[in-house]
């Protein structure tokens, strides 16, 4: 299995905007549901901060992740600069 995190201070009123997006339900998740290789999207709000939010994206394996985002690419930047309007830091945690 390959996993990538992201980290993300959403920009005040923005949160449920960014939980429709990046929720089990949103935008990402059904590009990357296009896909049989992905395994599925975690989205875990930080206990404290107020708009912190963590992404766990997760694939069969790394080449699976990178063949995907090399074939939607277009789609891929589509949806990312539309999010980066309710998103005031985004920052890759890792992938592991």
């Amino acid at each position: 299995m390959f996993v990538t995190l992201w980290e993300f201070e959403v920009k005040r009123g923005c949160e449920e905007l960014f939980e429709k997006s990046y929720g089990p339900e949103g935008a990402w998740v059904r590009l990357f549901r296009q896909d049989r290789r992905y395994l599925g999207t975690r989205l875990f709000r930080e206990v404290g901060a107020e708009r912190v939010y963590l992404t766990l994206d997760c694939w069969e394996s790394r080449q699976a992740y990178e063949e995907f985002r090399e074939k939607r690419a277009a789609e891929y930047a589509r949806i990312d600069t539309y999010c980066e309007r309710i998103t005031a830091r985004e920052a890759k945690v890792g992938e592991f």
